[in-house]
């Protein structure tokens, strides 16, 4: 049997998201090339890999040992491509990053942004997911670098402190939530709501949301936090957003600021690596510099974010 490197590429991503589709867009395929490759590798290994039904596919046996496997080889071809680029300047390397919302777009930016201007031959290609997907595509070896909330499980992990994410409600200083000592989300029935057009983030609010039985439609979608508190300042509905956002917005806006008192609103987010697995130098080198930034710059500490609510 021979299976190239794009096989096992699209075989994990096949793994990862239980579909043949969503795995080929992840592996950069079209839907009929994935196929085909998935049919050539079960020709080429007289095995039947996959058990495809009408929800997706699962692994049989033969393909729990592939995906094994393939792990290993990915792995250790990412750790070739990662020491012949810090022998060879010439070569570029990689490191694959998946984060939740709040990571990338409140944490990650500024903290990148120095690591990669003192690595010129480094790339970093991060992906938004959720933080049960980020655990999942940690453990299958598709990115080397987790940023995940301590919500969900970690087997087979190892973890370290990054941040504390806290999700807070914005609306107009004039909104009768001005007036509230504490806001749960189930308090916001019946408010028009504004959301992100799409992401983890939003994907997590609309499963808290039908976890109560509390249905949000939203009267605009917007792909950034700062429009959603630009929108709320103007009257038009509430929004949920990371208390660093809302802090940052409510200087140039006049915007009413309360915590979500919901449990599940703090998340602390850890950064997170396999444990069986030896990072490449490149992904070294970007964990140590995460480490020494988790206090961020200045007024984004690690241990909190805070600020008053509004009364």
């Amino acid at each position: 049997m021979r299976f190239d490197f794009t096989d096992l590429r699209l075989f994990l991503a096949v793994a990862e998201a239980g579909s043949i589709t969503h795995g080929a867009a992840e592996a950069g395929l079209s839907l009929p090339a994935a196929s085909e490759r998935l049919r050539e590798m079960e020709a080429s290994s007289r095995l039947r890999l996959l058990d495809r039904g009408r929800r997706g596919v699962t692994l049989t046996e033969a393909g729990e040992a592939l995906l094994h496997h393939a792990r290993l080889v990915l792995s250790q071809m990412a750790r070739m491509h990662g020491e012949m680029g810090q022998l060879a300047k010439a070569v570029r390397g990689t490191v694959r990053v998946f984060a939740n919302t709040a990571a990338v777009a409140e944490f990650l930016p500024l903290r990148l942004a120095p690591w990669l201007a003192t690595h010129p031959h480094a790339d970093i290609v991060v992906k938004e997911r959720q933080s049960a997907d980020v655990a999942r595509g940690i453990a299958l070896g598709f990115a080397e670098i987790g940023v995940l909330s301590d919500l969900v499980d970690t087997t087979g992990l190892t973890l370290r402190p990054f941040v504390t994410d806290r999700l807070v409600v914005v609306a107009a200083r004039d909104h009768s939530l001005a007036a509230m000592r504490q806001v749960r989300l189930a308090d916001l029935r019946g408010q028009p709501f504004i959301g992100l057009t799409e992401g983890a983030l939003q994907d997590h609010l609309n499963a808290q949301a039908a976890r109560i039985g509390l249905r949000t439609r939203p009267r605009i979608q917007l792909r950034g936090f700062d429009d959603i508190c630009r929108m709320a300042s103007a009257g038009v509905g509430v929004g949920i957003v990371p208390e660093t956002a809302a802090r940052r917005c409510r200087k140039s806006m006049p915007i009413s600021v309360k915590r979500l008192s919901d449990d599940w609103a703090v998340r602390r987010l850890s950064l997170c690596t396999r444990s069986d697995t030896k990072l490449t130098p490149l992904a070294q080198s970007l964990i140590r510099h995460l480490e020494s930034e988790r206090k961020g710059p200045p007024g984004r500490a690690h241990t909190d974010t805070s600020t008053r609510d509004d009364h």
